[in-house]
C-alpha cells in the first residue's frame, strides 16, 4: 500500500556550538562552522541546502566563539535564522536539540550538524530525505554515507541497513557499511524521553532503534569527513573535482 505523502518540512536545527578541538589550532580563533571549503563556510554549505530544499526557518545554537558565529549569520535571509544561546553550558548535540523546541515547534524538524558536508550528484539530498520521510513507520531518518566512498572518513562505519531502510547498530561487527552524514529528521515529541542537560543524539537513535522506528536514507555524492586540519585539503579536490555519474 501506498504511504500518503508527508507534509513539508519547514523548520531545521543546525548544530554549530561544538568546540571543534580535532580541528585546532585553528578553531582557536574560528569556530569549526566558519571554516571554509570550496570558497564558503561549512555553516553555509549547510543552510544553503537547507533552503533550497525549502526549510524556511532554521535554528543555530551557538557556544565555541558564539559572537563570530552571530555576526557570520547575520546577513541571511534564507532560511530565516534564529539563534539558541548555549554560552553558558554546551549541551552536545541532542540537548542542544532539546533546548530549542520552543523555537522549533512540534512538526517534524531536520536536525543538521553544521560541519556536515557532502558533494552531490544532481539531486537534493536534502529534499530526497523529506520525500522518503514517512511519519506512519519512523521516529527518525538519517542521512547515511556509504562508508567506502567517503572522503577523510577511516572509521569502522556505524549501522546496518535493511532492505526496507531499517537500521540496527554495528554492534560488535568488524565494519558497517553506513557512517551517520550528520543530518535527520525527528519528530519533537520524542525528545520528552531524553533526559535535561547535555547528550548526545546518539540517545535518541538507540530509543527509534528499540521501537524499531529507525530509518536510513542513503546519500546521493560524497561525504567529506572534516574533522582536522590535514583533511581540508583533500575535501577540497572533492569539491573541484568534476561530477561523478551516480
Amino acid at each position: 500500500m501506498t504511504q500518503p505523502a508527508s507534509q513539508p518540512i519547514r523548520r531545521a536545527m543546525v548544530l554549530a556550538a561544538g568546540l571543534g578541538q580535532r580541528m585546532r589550532p585553528i578553531t582557536d580563533t574560528l569556530p569549526k562552522p566558519l571554516v571554509t571549503i570550496g570558497g564558503k563556510a561549512m555553516l553555509d554549505h549547510a543552510l544553503d541546502r537547507l533552503a533550497e530544499a525549502g526549510v524556511e526557518e532554521a535554528v543555530v545554537n551557538v557556544h565555541h566563539l558564539a559572537d563570530k558565529v552571530e555576526a557570520h549569520l547575520a546577513g541571511r535571509t534564507r532560511p530565516r535564522i534564529t539563534i539558541s544561546d548555549e554560552r553558558g553550558e554546551l549541551l552536545e548535540t541532542g540537548g542542544g536539540v532539546k533546548k530549542a523546541l520552543p523555537l522549533l515547534g512540534s512538526d517534524p524538524i531536520f536536525s543538521v550538524n553544521s560541519d556536515s558536508l557532502w558533494s552531490e550528484w544532481g539531486v537534493s539530498n536534502i529534499a530526497g530525505m523529506a520525500a522518503a520521510w514517512d511519519p506512519e513507520r519512523m521516529d527518525m531518518l538519517l542521512l547515511l554515507a556509504d562508508r567506502g566512498e567517503s572522503i577523510g572518513f577511516n572509521g569502522a562505519g556505524d549501522f546496518f541497513r535493511g532492505g526496507a531502510g531499517h537500521l540496527t547498530r554495528r554492534g560488535g561487527a568488524q565494519s558497517a557499511p553506513y557512517v551517520y552524514a550528520g543530518v535527520a529528521i525527528s519528530k519533537p515529541e520524542l525528545y520528552v524521553h531524553m533526559p535535561e542537560g547535555s547528550f548526545s543524539l546518539n540517545r535518541m537513535f538507540d530509543f527509534a532503534i528499540g521501537r524499531g522506528r529507525l530509518f536510513g536514507h542513503v546519500l546521493q555524492g560524497r561525504w567529506l569527513h572534516v574533522d582536522r586540519p590535514e583533511a581540508i585539503a583533500p575535501a577540497e579536490a572533492a569539491f573541484a573535482a568534476p561530477p561523478v555519474d551516480a
